[in-house]
């Protein structure tokens, strides 16, 4: 998909690091992996 506003990503990370938590972002040619972590 190339298409879309964005503010998904913006609305998790808002809601994440309310929680405590942290989302990384790791891309390489072919492949973006997100990850993110929440204390529990």
């Amino acid at each position: 998909k190339d298409e879309g506003t964005g503010l998904g990503l913006s609305i998790v990370h808002k809601n994440i690091t309310t929680l405590g938590g942290n989302i990384r972002v790791e891309s390489q040619k072919g492949s973006t992996r997100f990850t993110v972590e929440i204390p529990v």
